[in-house]
């Protein structure tokens, strides 16, 4: 039976293969997301978790394989398909001359939400940028501009949620803060696909892990089960100090070559 032909998750990816000319980036792989889950996708530079990222944001093309998000088949309907969707880049780069005011009312208008003032007073609110709506994204910090992007990713309530690396670069604070926002929005019903190179995000925020490279899943499970799976692992004793963690799993499998 073929993910398709079950109840429809929040995301399921099928044999998908991502081609750059004579180079396979996704390797046929498969992935699904259950609604209210938080997912992980880990992988080493070049493993294939930006590739897998824009297929399915329908940034580029695949050579092939099936991706359904909430039951709606994302390469034959792309309208609908991201009609289901928010997307936060590893990057996001707004109208430095807009105020975050005015952010908001454009991508509202973009997704088709009307937003009154008060409206967007209290979703700033909510993430501690009410003081600051008459600022210009220009003059946030940076995680400010993360915690920006990511309300602008939610704002017409996506049923799955796509985060590149979203608190790459961040200090602690700001990353905290993020998780927590993440974490409201796995309540408030959304479901979460990111991806990370934090093996700490991953335990704290993940229910579920994929461990990636070079185009195809290595495993997948809970951060605890892959531990438990792999802490006899020889390549993951190599590399270990004391007791196995899920960065040793995932430098036992992936290899401790520096990636560029």
């Amino acid at each position: 039976m073929s993910e398709a032909d079950e109840s429809p998750a929040a995301l399921s990816v099928h044999d998908l293969k991502v081609v750059y000319g004579s180079q396979v980036a996704v390797a046929g792989i498969a992935l699904r997301i259950e609604h209210g889950e938080i997912f992980g996708l880990l992988g080493p530079n070049g493993a294939g978790k930006t590739s897998t990222l824009s297929a399915i944001e329908g940034l580029v093309a695949p050579r092939s394989g099936e991706i359904r998000i909430n039951g709606v088949d994302a390469r034959r309907d792309p309208v609908s398909a991201k009609a289901h969707m928010g997307v936060q880049l590893q990057s996001s780069s707004f109208q430095p001359e807009l105020s975050i005011e005015q952010i908001a009312r454009l991508f509202g208008g973009l997704y088709g939400v009307r937003l009154s003032r008060a409206q967007i007073s209290a979703h700033l609110r909510e993430i501690g940028l009410d003081q600051e709506s008459g600022k210009r994204f220009k003059q946030l910090s940076g995680g400010q501009q993360q915690r920006l992007a990511l309300y602008i990713a939610t704002i017409h309530d996506p049923t799955l949620l796509l985060l590149d690396e979203p608190t790459a670069g961040l200090d602690p604070q700001s990353r905290r803060a993020l998780w927590r926002r993440i974490e409201g929005l796995r309540r408030a019903g959304s479901s979460i696909l990111l991806t990370t190179h934090s093996m700490e995000e991953a335990q704290a925020v993940c229910d579920r892990v994929a461990i990636i490279d070079h185009g195809a899943v290595l495993t997948v499970g809970t951060p605890a089960d892959l531990i438990a799976m792999h802490r006899e692992d020889p390549r993951v004793l190599e590399v270990s100090h004391g007791d196995v963690t899920l960065e040793d799993v995932f430098i036992g499998l992936t290899g401790s070559d520096i990636r560029d």
